[in-house]
């Protein structure tokens, strides 16, 4: 018998260097045979060169397990080991080493000052960004060696001419006032005895760079620019050396001449020198070094963004204009790298844009952000990408290209936050494929460090009702936990003292639309159900635990505003937003009535407030919630139905939500409801009449009546406005608007028509559970629920999931009304098996095969 053990991981990170937790959780994944089972496991752990210790532990328990040791200390290295013992009595061999080192813990581990130019900036300007430096010696070779690293800006460092790190945007968006994030580096290769150099670009990212609508706002985080950063040295000789970031440090214009998320980069080549960091020169001067908060500074949760991908183009075009346009094929949020011979001074210009017209990049979607990134050529060969921008584009243009553009000269490069991916679909319909694809883009695009609406245009901001629609498609698809739980940390740090959470985070102006702050349902609702919906993907109630405050204070504050009638009727409320049917300029003005839409979200946060308090403990409090929530539903009943047992909204988003969100007295009413619903889908030709709110509910709701039939023609069809109609129209993303692009082939004039925004493709959560067949029974997956319903014409269908315990996976094919279900259930958790036909089969570990006989008229 073989049984292996993975590598530890630690906590929810792909890599534990700068861990920033001092008893990081331990997680491990088993392959053995079918009928063995984990009854308690060893942990081995190495430590400052002393002998190993064991620790022996009972239990079945495999997946964030607490650690078992004497809490890691700032700096410190371990390495652990695991193996497992089965009811059987067999061991396993022990699992390969993992290291786990922890940064730095404490505020007073920091010394580093915020260093940055000392010169006078406009401070209304788009300023030139800096480089700072600094040159030390070795005098004994280097044992190990750490670099810490954060900035006010955006940073990229270099010791001895190397680039530290992969990471870009780096240190990404957070609140930066309460949360800095910084990374580790381990920087052992870069360094040698004798002189040695460091040095880093700079740029404004979030930090003081002009962000939002309306022109945007510079210097939301304060008007310096500068590093943080910390070089700490281990010497063989076990002497250690410390360089920070202080007032010995130089300064000076970097070639970059501007650069901005929006705006673009502009770089002269003929400025740059590859000894830039220890060259003699009149432009270098003393840094301004400002006094850090370090309480503010904390380790990364998730893994940072990088470049996933490269992309050449599909199609090269000379456009009209005197340019040439290249058409990569997919959309996607990046930047350009081009390889170019031009002459000394010449300048080359890249554009970018989502969609073409009339042949030429149709930029007027990008609003105020420009997307224009310019090379000055210094007359040698170059390889030249921006550092510090970002664009969302299917196309480019490129003008100032000495002759044509050759094979391998011009590439995309794909940035988002470099997440796991775990999980996949795929059917025998090509459509269906490409949406799953379409919505998987989506996401990539739209995480970049935190989880934004569109990646394009002048906004890219982390809209809260966007994220809380789409959480459980995105949680299937990529490990986004430790990405999503900075996210909601940040969510409770802006969440005012009231209770109110805003309608995007980090909170930046956002003119008289969304300024002040006012609680709104669907997106402050993000509080209470995203951590649960995190908690049921990974299994984590620490997530629970960490955000139980947050999600309580929302909750509460919404009961204040309801108050004993327990109906949220009154305020500002963006209802269903983008239902179809809504006046251009009125997107919130939808079929639904908007308060009926608040009043059942109450109802639903109210729930899972109460189940989070279950799972916590909180045994007084689970149960006032869950009375609250019993309440507002005896409310929303009497207040939004009418005496023909009907909704008095009677819209398509109303049924949904009464229907998921469990607000019908009985299944009768359920069934009643759902028939009407189907007829609303079916009396509108199967096309989409739902925005926000209702568009990710309306396919469960329709399955969960029993209209799984009506679900699938509505999933399918392919007249705007559908999912299926951007496809057709050519969409490699989910679209803002269902008619982003018109019928006939002109983009829509309306001012938020963004062709990137993932929030429409929460469909694909409906998908991967009921077209798939594949879903979590309990947190985590411990049980897994394998619920295939067969329909719209499709004769097979496979969905797999990366669980925190290993591949689960479902594959079933149709001949004629023979059903055939593969299912792979990993070790260490059940599978059960719920079959069209009615059968309930529970199944261990392994690969499983059934069949079954669809009756008739069950197939749809």
């Amino acid at each position: 018998m073989t049984i292996d053990v993975s590598p530890l991981t630690f906590e929810h990170l792909p890599g534990a260097l700068g861990i920033g937790v001092a008893e990081p959780r331990l997680s491990w994944k088993t392959a053995a045979p079918p009928q063995w089972r984990q009854t308690g496991y060893e942990l081995e752990a190495v430590r400052d060169g002393r002998p190993a210790q064991t620790v022996r532990v009972a239990g079945d328990e495999s997946v964030l397990v607490g650690w078992p040791f004497a809490p890691l200390r700032s700096r410190e290295r371990v390495t652990v080991r695991v193996r497992v013992s089965g009811d059987d009595g067999t061991v396993s061999v022990w699992s390969p080493w993992s290291a786990v080192e922890a940064g730095l813990l404490r505020p007073d581990d920091w010394v580093a000052s915020a260093v940055g130019p000392a010169w006078a900036e406009e401070e209304e300007a788009l300023r030139r960004p800096p480089r700072v430096r600094r040159s030390f010696d070795i005098a004994s070779p280097v044992a190990r060696a750490r670099l810490y690293v954060t900035a006010h800006g955006l940073y990229e460092v270099e010791i001895n001419g190397r680039r530290v790190g992969d990471d870009a945007l780096s240190p990404g968006w957070t609140v930066y006032g309460e949360r800095l994030r910084y990374y580790t580096y381990d920087v052992t290769e870069h360094l040698g005895v004798g002189s040695n150099a460091i040095g880093s670009w700079l740029s404004d990212g979030w930090y003081r760079g002009r962000l939002g609508f309306h022109g945007g706002y510079p210097n939301l985080y304060g008007s310096d620019i500068g590093l943080i950063a910390q070089l700490e040295i281990e010497h063989v000789d076990g002497t250690r050396t410390l360089l920070a970031t202080d007032a010995s440090w130089e300064v000076a214009p970097s070639p970059v001449l501007t650069t901005g998320l929006y705006e673009g980069e502009r770089y002269d080549a003929r400025l740059q020198r590859a000894d830039w960091a220890t060259a003699d020169g009149s432009e270098w001067s003393p840094v301004r070094a400002l006094p850090v908060d370090h309480r503010t500074l904390i380790a990364p949760e998730g893994p940072p963004v990088r470049c996933t991908e490269e992309l050449a183009p599909v199609a090269v075009t000379a456009s009209a204009s005197g340019g040439w346009i290249l058409d990569f094929g997919q959309n996607i949020s990046g930047r350009l790298r081009i390889d170019v011979l031009a002459d000394e001074g010449r300048v080359i210009t890249l554009r970018h844009a989502e969609v073409l017209q009339g042949g030429e990049l149709y930029t007027r979607p990008l609003r105020g952000a420009e997307a224009t990134d310019v090379l000055i050529a210094d007359g040698s060969p170059l390889v030249w990408e921006p550092r510090f921008t970002i664009h969302g584009f299917r196309y480019a243009e490129i003008t100032g290209w000495p002759g044509e553009i050759s094979p391998g000269s011009v590439v995309a490069r794909v940035y988002h936050t470099d997440m796991e991916r775990t999980g996949w679909f795929e059917s025998s319909d090509p459509l269906l494929n490409r949406l799953h694809e379409n919505i998987r883009w989506s996401m990539r695009d739209n995480f970049v460090d935190i989880p934004t609406d569109c990646p394009q245009r002048d906004e890219r901001l982390g809209w809260t009702g966007d994220l809380q629609v789409f959480a459980p498609a995105a949680s299937f698809l990529y490990d986004c936990s430790g990405m999503l739980r900075s996210w909601l940390r940040d969510v409770a740090v802006e969440q005012l003292p009231d209770g109110t959470v805003p309608w995007y985070v980090p909170v930046i102006p956002g003119g008289d639309e969304w300024t002040p702050i006012r609680p709104g349902a669907a997106w402050g609702d993000v509080a209470a159900l995203t951590p649960w919906t995190l908690y049921r993907q990974f299994g984590d109630a620490q997530i629970l635990r960490d955000q139980y405050d947050s999600a309580r204070r929302w909750v509460d504050l919404v009961a204040r505003l309801a108050g004993p009638s327990r109906l949220w009727n009154t305020g500002f409320q963006l209802g269903d937003w983008l239902d179809p049917a809504a006046p251009p300029n009125d997107p919130a003005d939808a079929t639904t009535d908007r308060y009926l839409v608040a009043t059942a979200y109450f109802a639903w946060s109210s729930l899972h407030l109460s189940k989070a308090a279950a799972v916590l403990g909180r045994t007084e409090e689970a149960a006032a919630y869950a009375r609250l929530s019993a309440e507002v539903t005896e409310a929303f009943r009497a207040e939004y139905i009418a005496d023909s047992g009907l909704l008095t909204s009677d819209a398509q988003t109303a049924y949904a939500l009464a229907i998921e969100f469990e607000l019908a007295a009985d299944r009768d009413e359920r069934e009643r409801w759902g028939s009407r619903l189907a007829e609303l889908v079916r009396a509108g030709g199967n096309r989409i009449a739902t925005g926000f709110a209702g568009t990710p509910l309306i396919t469960d709701a329709l399955t969960r009546s029993g209209h799984v039939d009506v679900a699938y023609d509505l999933l399918l069809e392919r007249e705007c406005p559908s999912w299926m109609y951007t496809v057709l129209s050519g969409g490699t993303t989910t679209w803002e608007r269902w008619d982003s692009l018109l019928p006939d082939g002109t983009v829509n004039p309306g001012g938020m028509t963004s062709f990137n925004h993932f929030a429409l493709g929460a469909v694909a959560d409906w998908i991967h559970r009921t077209v798939g067949g594949l879903a979590p029974a309990e947190p985590g997956y411990r049980t897994i629920a394998f619920a295939p319903r067969p329909g719209g014409g499709l004769s097979f269908a496979r969905t797999a999931h990366e669980t925190p315990y290993g591949r689960a996976a479902i594959e079933w094919s149709l001949d004629d009304a023979m059903l055939r279900v593969e299912v792979t259930v990993p070790t260490g958790t059940t599978g059960v098996v719920s079959l069209p036909a009615g059968e309930v089969v529970e199944v261990g570990p392994g690969t499983h095969e059934l069949t079954c006989r669809i009756p008739d008229g069950a197939l749809v």
